[in-house]
């Protein structure tokens, strides 16, 4: 489904498609917009889709487990031209401070009690049939005399 017919829906409706408040979605574009003309300054190759569509095949796959090639045939590009547009749109955001995780040495250094969940991993062993003559049928072996 392309941004086109996505922008007249209502805020409650777009969240629910797409995952992503309108306003946080305008805000990826914007980070999307300005990563892109620097990336295509030189020139280059434009992509077939905007730069919101991008961001629609990402969170697509983000949210709904679609594959490469579902995508791509959705929107009318290759596997790999479906799976490169993620992999950038994924790179760009996450480079982004807005949308950074914060590392581990932040919670390291937080005052906050850390809660500690143990789980109990022990192997435990599988029954399985025993083997035995009666059970197996035996190969004819030929002569290769």
């Amino acid at each position: 489904m392309r941004y086109a017919t996505l922008k007249d829906l209502s805020d409650e409706e777009f969240r629910r498609l797409t995952g992503v408040k309108p306003s946080t979605f305008k805000h990826m574009v914007e980070i999307l917009t300005v990563s892109y003309k620097s990336k295509r300054w030189h020139g280059g190759r434009s992509s077939k889709l905007c730069i919101e569509d991008q961001l629609l095949i990402t969170l697509e796959y983000l949210r709904e487990y679609r594959t490469y090639f579902h995508i791509g045939t959705s929107y009318g590009i290759s596997e790999s031209a479906a799976y490169k547009t993620i992999k950038w749109v994924e790179d760009t955001l996450i480079k982004h401070p807005n949308f950074a995780l914060p590392g581990k040495k932040v919670l390291i250094n937080n005052d906050s009690v850390i809660d500690i969940v143990l789980m109990d991993v022990t192997e435990s062993p599988i029954q399985r049939p025993k083997k035995s003559k009666k059970d197996t049928t035996p190969a004819k072996r030929k002569s290769t005399h």
